[in-house]
């Protein structure tokens, strides 16, 4: 039986070892959640309502246990970590109390005596998640797709199985009947043989855009849904009457937060020639202060990367992109899985930091002359997840929203992601949509009734 260690990229040290499941046993394990599947789709949205809301409660009385444990995982910086079990929480109790609302039947009125859409669950569910939002990622597919009446199995990042074991916990301590949630311990090589399980009815994966391809073609294959939410580099476009102040800091926290690992993160800096030189000066200042250091300090903003290969692929990118004509305005340097928080100024359309998505606390820095210029810019990329607009006449930005070849616009504001919105990308970012009602009918059956 093969053995999966998971490995604190901070300290270097070994946490644990997990034994991988065996094919009979992921096939045990997809038979059982078939089985719960069809007593859960009987359950009533006021018994779903309860459990959610009790999963709700777990994630806030034990954010602290849950939060250390995905620090000590991949690096997250523990007050952000127990910020991300808050929003999960926060995302429980959305669906909870808006799940049986979203999924009412709709009356169309046709020459029938009646004829409505009925939404109902498909069944069991794969979600392939991963590392970067261990528990975010996961609770923004499963707090719906329960609600919905699905069956919820998971097969998660390598490097986070303490992570993805405990979300079982969670849903194990609220009272969910067992295999409700079910978690996967298999690599990725596992991935291909569950979705062609017929149990499994449909799939969502959050990652990169080679795992989304493979993901994707062997559900297209077998004919079932698939939503795909990957990679992004969202751009940030500053403009000349923006609040210099408020701007560098929603610009700070939009790209170094999670140390920077977030697909929505804002990567491309684009600020207008007539207040780029004062701005970047002024935001330098801000990076510079960041503190780096122990993700289990509480001071700490920026911690290490999750693993040391990725930092490595951030040099890399970095320097690259120095080698084209790019300078280095701070940081730049990495030791094992920390790399400094980073601002490379001078960079054009054809460098490496602006064609690729850096995964890392590094920002490039673009100018540009005006708003076609910086339309223009913006688009110039495969990706197509969110952009982010900063100026005082809120009226102009977003009457030029539409042009912005992007899932999302945000104007004085950081992309973020929020349960009462709709979430996903278009162009190589993926396609289909999480949270709000549109996540919830993603996997649901829309089903016409019609009564003569």
């Amino acid at each position: 039986m093969s053995t999966t260690n998971s490995l604190n990229p901070y300290t270097g040290d070994t946490i644990q070892s997990y034994k991988n499941h065996t094919k009979k046993e992921t096939e045990n394990a997809l038979i059982e959640a078939d089985k719960r599947f069809h007593s859960w789709r009987e359950t009533s949205f006021a018994e779903r309502k309860n459990l959610m809301m009790a999963a709700a409660r777990e994630l806030e009385k034990n954010k602290r246990e849950y939060g250390e444990t995905m620090t000590q995982e991949m690096g997250k910086p523990i007050r952000q970590a127990i910020a991300e079990i808050e929003k999960c929480a926060w995302v429980c109790e959305y669906y909870a109390e808006n799940a049986e609302e979203h999924l009412s039947d709709e009356v169309i009125k046709t020459d029938a005596s009646k004829s409505y859409v009925s939404y109902e669950p498909l069944g069991v569910v794969l979600a392939v998640m991963p590392w970067n939002y261990p528990f975010w990622q996961v609770f923004r597919f499963a707090a719906p797709a329960l609600m919905a009446g699905n069956i919820a199995v998971l097969k998660h990042a390598s490097n986070v199985f303490g992570s993805a074991l405990n979300i079982e916990k969670v849903f194990e301590r609220a009272g969910f009947p067992k295999n409700c949630f079910t978690t996967l311990l298999i690599g990725s090589d596992g991935v291909e043989e569950v979705i062609k399980n017929d149990i499994v009815k449909a799939v969502t994966l959050t990652g990169s855009g080679p795992a989304g391809g493979a993901v994707a073609a062997t559900a297209g294959a077998e004919i079932k849904k698939s939503v795909l939410e990957l990679g992004g580099n969202n751009a940030l476009i500053v403009f000349e009457d923006c609040n210099m102040e408020e701007t560098i800091a929603t610009c700070v926290q939009a790209r170094f937060q999670n140390t920077g690992q977030s697909c929505i993160a804002g990567k491309r800096l684009l600020v207008q020639e007539s207040i780029a030189e004062e701005f970047v000066e002024k935001l330098v200042i801000k990076v510079r202060e960041l503190k780096s250091g122990d993700p289990m300090d509480e001071k700490t903003f920026i911690g290490t990367l999750a693993r040391e290969d990725l930092a490595k692929d951030l040099e890399e990118q970095v320097q690259k992109s120095v080698k084209q004509g790019a300078k280095i305005l701070i940081g730049g340097k990495r030791q094992n899985a920390y790399f400094e928080p980073t601002v490379v100024g001078d960079v054009t359309l054809d460098m490496t930091m602006f064609t690729e998505e850096t995964f890392g606390p590094a920002l490039s820095v673009t100018t540009f002359k005006d708003e076609e210029e910086a339309i223009s810019l913006s688009n110039n990329s495969k990706f197509g997840l969110g952009v982010s607009l900063f100026t005082s006449n809120t009226k102009k930005a977003e009457k030029i929203a539409y042009r912005f070849d992007e899932g999302a616009v945000f104007i004085n504001e950081l992309v973020k992601s929020d349960p009462r919105l709709p979430f996903g990308g278009v162009k190589e970012s993926g396609y289909g949509r999480e949270l709000s009602k549109h996540g919830i009918r993603e996997f649901v059956n829309r089903k016409t009734i019609y009564i003569a």
